[in-house]
């Protein structure tokens, strides 16, 4: 697997965002990771972000305050960026209508359960 070059992470609870960097660093998959914790400040944020810095990879949370994963989702469909994001839905979520909803939306590639490894992580970028 090649080392990944911005990994965003859009996340409202600091302890999984701190993990998640962490695991991230240690890993060495990426060369910079960036961070939101909320959908709207997401949005707002990678559209302030040239062409060329934007993520390779968002890891989107579900259930955040002001826009939740699917608020985001519904808005960054509408975008061109000039570039393929992926998107993994990273949720506690088990509830089956999100596991289906989440396969509408052609830029969503994986949804994983939190918490999740690095192994994981990796397992779903080589699909």
């Amino acid at each position: 697997m090649h080392k990944i070059d911005t990994i965003c992470i859009v996340d409202d609870d600091p302890i999984h965002v701190f993990t998640t960097k962490r695991a991230l660093r240690n890993s060495q998959i990426c060369h910079q990771i960036i961070t939101f914790d909320d959908g709207k400040s997401a949005y707002d944020g990678l559209l302030n972000i040239d062409t060329e810095a934007l993520p390779d990879l968002i890891l989107l949370d579900l259930n955040m305050p002001i826009w939740d994963g699917w608020n985001f989702l519904d808005e960054f469909k509408k975008l061109n960026l000039g570039k393929k994001i992926k998107i993994f839905i990273t949720s506690s979520s088990q509830d089956p209508e999100d596991i289906m909803r989440a396969k509408y939306y052609e830029q969503v590639h994986s949804f994983i359960f939190k918490p999740f490894s690095i192994e994981k992580l990796k397992a779903e970028l080589t699909d």
